[in-house]
């Protein structure tokens, strides 16, 4: 039985700070993966809004070098990306995206190894070439998107915390502890 919901606390869909929205989302996705929920039941946009912030985050932190070295350049992952961009109306991103790929398909696939096995860290050609700032330039905020995408999604339930832990504890059978 899939968990079609997306649920989002109050004290998170009450704050200034989009990415609060976000953070409960992904608390209850990790809830779930702890409970060893398998990830085909979770509500796929509930996931896909997870990986997008995966993606911002690794970005922002790192540049696009940085998401391809951490995520293993996983094609499952990138047509997630490619999806949620599309989906939360971030056109700009998704062209970035794209364009991003395919500079990393042009690369040869002893190269991409190479990158993957080595250290990100220190000199390193590949890493310079994946690299492109452009990403914080674009107008579109994906903090904002995302979040946006999360409150107003048709299966979003904004609960209480005790709530929340309610539902989940109905959804997996048994008692949750809580930290």
């Amino acid at each position: 039985m899939e968990f079609g919901r997306i649920i989002i606390s109050e004290t998170a869909a009450n704050s200034e700070n989009p990415q609060d929205v976000i953070n409960s989302n992904i608390s209850v996705i990790n809830l779930m993966r702890e409970e060893k929920i398998d990830d085909d039941l979770i509500q796929e946009d509930a996931l896909m809004s997870y990986y997008l912030d995966y993606y911002t985050s690794q970005y922002t932190e790192g540049n696009f070098s940085q998401f391809v070295y951490n995520s293993r350049w996983n094609k499952e992952l990138n047509e997630l990306i490619e999806e949620g961009l599309a989906l939360i109306g971030a056109e700009k991103h998704l062209e970035l995206f794209q364009t991003q790929a395919k500079r990393v398909r042009l690369l040869s696939s002893v190269k991409i190894d190479k990158f993957l096995r080595g250290k990100l860290e220190g000199v390193n050609p590949t890493r310079d070439l994946l690299n492109n700032d452009t990403f914080f330039e674009l107008e579109e905020n994906l903090v904002t998107l995302n979040a946006g995408f999360l409150k107003s999604h048709p299966d979003t339930e904004v609960l209480a915390v005790d709530e929340m832990f309610a539902v989940l504890e109905e959804f997996v059978g048994h008692e949750i502890k809580r930290e």
